[in-house]
């Protein structure tokens, strides 16, 4: 089976990974079929880039991402996390998901204080 994951390819206390398609046989840093793309987690934000072309191409084929590898297609927006094919879309960040709230006035007749609170329990 070949599974879409990643292989270390960083220095000591340096890693980074290169996205890889590989038998599932194989040992983590071993033989692979085809680089799919690269994960540097010490960027800020971490650097994710991916040929998303073929890796939909390997899911289409049965390839199965890792959690880690599956967590991260979703992060770029390229598949979804059961392996179905995703069509691409640049992630947005969470300030353009959530609307801007406004302060709601307080009233103050509603606010109840420590005194207060203590005589209605």
């Amino acid at each position: 089976m070949v599974k879409i994951r990643l292989r270390r390819v960083g220095a000591t206390k340096k890693p980074q990974y290169r996205i890889v398609a590989a038998d599932s046989r194989s040992p983590r840093d071993g033989r692979f079929i085809e680089i799919l793309g690269h994960y540097n987690p010490l960027t800020e934000p971490a650097t994710v880039v991916v040929k998303g072309e073929r890796v939909e191409h390997w899911l289409r084929h049965g390839a199965q991402p890792t959690d880690v590898v599956a967590r991260l297609l979703r992060t770029v927006g390229t598949a979804s996390a059961s392996g179905a094919v995703a069509v691409a879309q640049p992630a947005s960040t969470e300030a353009e998901q959530t609307p801007a709230v406004e302060d709601a006035p307080t009233d103050e007749a509603t606010e109840v204080s420590g005194g207060e609170k203590d005589a209605q329990d």
